[in-house]
């Protein structure tokens, strides 16, 4: 068995996006098989949905949740002629347009029936429902996932399990971002389903006299929140993201329509890193400052200064990003495209992207840095071992 890495800490943070979340499961396949078994884990909208097949299963049975779950939401193309879906999956050999195509497709056809076990189309669209239900809110019944939660997933085992837990929603009447967390709440499906519940496609989710939407209209990573806890520890966090806050310079309406929504969703991932490694570039100074003084001084001190104290730290802190980069063809539908061999290519690239990233020995290293944190990108790493 490999040995754990020298952290307090190891942390799964898994943003939202829909049908690109079997990537997440990719990368987690990657790092179920290094034995690195996170302490913690977060999730937005489909981060959360993958969170809790992980936390809510042993060790063990984790990949095999995330297989059942993700297997069973990308059924073949309901109602399309298989003969058809054979001929245009052949196109796909012809080129980049033609998997567009088939992509397009596979996504309208979604759009359409739904997924199975996940979401189902109303029978009356909702413009033509009664004011004042989730029937007249939402185009979609997500009844089916709650079942498929259900089945898949131990609550019991996320709340009294030694994984802590979290996912994040929208309050919808006061537009704050609230957290569900196993520290704070007793967790169940409907915490999950809140998370993911971006509308107009699904309903608000009700939790103790409150509706919630999808975490992601706020902030679609949970990157902060793991970081800013309290007590801070040495972490390891694996932040994976299914957006590219990067990218090419569009050059249609179709491909713009999909460079909006990257970086709509990609949550400034790397702006809030920044911040941290700035404020710890601060507790850290603080903390060698209160090292010479006295410490008959400390013990007098008045709140303003306890306070100061209490900020300081000197933890180490290693960020590995690792970001889903969509192919040319996927388009802006592929957050929505839940067919079986796109869901297949995502995890095949989650679990290559962890794996490569895991063979770079300085990941899983503390961090040497003035300010004790470490960022890795599998793109940079590349690019430094070729210099």
């Amino acid at each position: 068995m490999p040995k754990r890495p020298p952290f307090e800490r190891i942390a799964l943070l898994l943003q939202g996006g829909g049908a690109l979340g079997s990537y997440q499961a990719g990368v987690y396949q990657a790092l179920a098989e290094a034995e690195l078994h996170p302490d913690w884990v977060a999730g937005i909208s489909i981060g959360a949905i993958n969170s809790a097949l992980i936390a809510g299963n042993p060790p063990e049975k984790r990949v095999d949740a995330l297989r059942s779950f993700w297997e069973a939401v990308t059924a073949p193309l309901p109602g399309f002629p298989a003969m058809v879906s054979s001929m245009m999956g052949a196109m796909v050999g012809n080129g980049d347009l033609a998997h567009g195509w088939l992509n397009q497709t596979r996504a309208f056809s979604t759009l359409m029936g739904g997924a199975p076990d996940f979401f189902s189309p109303r029978p009356i669209p909702p413009f033509l429902s009664a004011a004042g239900g989730a029937a007249a809110e939402s185009f979609y019944d997500v009844s089916p996932l709650k079942l498929t939660l259900e089945r898949l997933v131990d609550f019991d085992r996320i709340n009294a399990g030694p994984m802590r837990f979290s996912v994040g929603a929208v309050n919808v009447r006061t537009g704050n971002f609230a957290y569900f967390d196993t520290a704070t709440h007793v967790i169940a499906a409907e915490h999950v389903m809140a998370s993911g519940a971006l509308p107009p496609g699904f309903p608000a989710v009700e939790i103790d006299g409150e509706s919630y939407w999808d975490g992601g209209l706020v902030s679609n990573t949970p990157l902060q929140w793991v970081l800013d806890s309290r007590p801070r520890q040495d972490t390891l966090a694996f932040q994976v993201d299914l957006w590219s806050a990067k990218g090419e310079f569009p050059t249609d309406l179709a491909s713009q329509d999909s460079r909006l929504k990257d970086i709509r969703f990609s949550s400034r991932t790397r702006a809030a890193t920044d911040q941290f490694r700035k404020n710890q570039s601060l507790r850290r100074a603080l903390r060698q400052l209160i090292e010479h003084v006295p410490k008959a001084a400390l013990a007098n001190a008045d709140p303003d200064v306890l306070a100061l104290i209490a900020e300081a730290d000197d933890k180490i802190h290693n960020i590995v990003h690792l970001i889903y980069r969509s192919k040319s063809y996927e388009g802006s539908s592929k957050d929505y495209e839940f067919s079986r061999a796109t869901m297949e290519e995502h995890w095949a690239s989650g679990y290559e992207d962890a794996s490569l990233t895991l063979s770079y020995p300085e990941v899983l290293r503390p961090a040497e840095t003035p300010d004790g944190v470490a960022t890795f990108d599998l793109a940079e790493l590349a690019m430094r071992k070729r210099s």
